[in-house]
C-alpha cells in the first residue's frame, strides 16, 4: 500500500508580489483573477505549481505567462498557509517578491497583458490575504533596506542625490530630511559625483552622481546602518 496515496491532497500555489519604482513613487503590480471563485477580481499575479517544477519556476512562468514580464528576479517572502483562506479550496501560497524599475518597454508589456500598476497610497482592496501579503513585503523591503544598499537597479545609470532620496522615501514611505540623507549616502562613499548637472528643475541645477559598482557590491555583502 502506498503510504503518499492516503493522505489529503491541496494545491500549492506562487503569489507574486511586484514592486515598481517610476518618478519617485513606488508601484504594485496586480491583475484581475482570471478563475473562481473572486474571478475577475484584483489580485496579485499568481496561480498554481505544477507538478514538475519549483516554486521558483512556478513564479517566472506565472509573471510570464500573467504580465509579460520575464527576468525578474524574485525573492521567497514566506508561506501563508491559513486554513480558510482559499474558500476554493485547500491551498498553501508561497509567496514571491521583487523590486524593479518602471521603463517604458516593462510599461507597455504590461499594458498588452491587461495588468495594471497602482501607487502603493491606493492599493485597492485584494483577494483572499493578498493585501497582508503586500504589507509584509513591503516591511521586509523597507527593512533590506536599513542594511543593503537599494538604487543600483532602480535608477537610470545618472542619477541626483534629490532622485536617490525619493527612492529611499518611497521604500521607507516617509519623508527625510535632505541634509541628514545627503550626509548619511555620501558617507557610504558609495556614489561618485560628476561633474555634469541636471538642469530639469532649476536653472543652476543639481550633480548628477553613479554608483561606484565596487563599493556598492562591497557594501551589499557586508551590509551597513542606514537608519535615517
Amino acid at each position: 500500500m502506498n503510504s503518499y496515496q492516503e493522505k489529503d491532497k491541496f494545491y500549492v500555489a506562487v503569489d507574486c508580489i511586484i514592486f515598481g519604482f517610476e518618478d519617485g513613487k513606488l508601484k504594485l503590480l496586480v491583475f484581475n483573477r482570471k478563475i473562481n471563485p473572486f474571478k475577475n477580481s484584483l489580485s496579485l499575479i499568481g496561480s498554481f505549481v505544477k507538478i514538475g517544477e519549483s516554486v521558483s519556476d512556478a513564479s517566472k512562468r506565472i509573471l510570464k505567462e500573467s504580465t509579460g514580464l520575464k527576468n525578474v528576479y524574485m525573492k521567497e517572502l514566506k508561506t501563508y498557509s491559513s486554513v480558510d483562506r482559499d474558500p476554493g479550496f485547500r491551498c498553501v501560497s508561497i509567496a514571491q517578491y521583487a523590486l524593479i524599475r518602471i521603463n517604458e518597454n516593462i510599461k507597455n508589456t504590461v499594458k498588452e497583458n491587461q495588468a495594471a500598476w497602482f501607487d502603493i497610497d491606493t492599493i485597492p482592496k485584494l483577494i483572499l490575504d493578498h493585501n497582508l501579503m503586500v504589507s509584509d513585503a513591503l516591511k521586509r523591503i523597507e527593512d533590506v533596506a536599513r542594511y543593503k544598499p537599494i538604487g543600483f537597479e532602480l535608477l537610470p545609470e545618472k542619477f541626483t542625490i534629490p532622485q536617490l532620496q525619493a527612492l529611499y522615501e518611497a521604500i521607507y514611505r516617509k519623508s527625510l530630511d535632505p541634509r541628514n540623507f545627503r550626509k548619511k549616502i555620501l558617507s557610504f562613499d558609495v556614489i561618485i559625483k560628476l561633474e555634469e548637472k541636471d538642469k530639469s528643475g532649476s536653472k543652476k541645477g543639481a550633480y548628477l552622481y553613479k554608483f561606484d559598482r565596487v563599493r556598492y557590491q562591497k557594501l551589499q555583502e557586508s551590509g551597513y546602518n542606514f537608519e535615517i
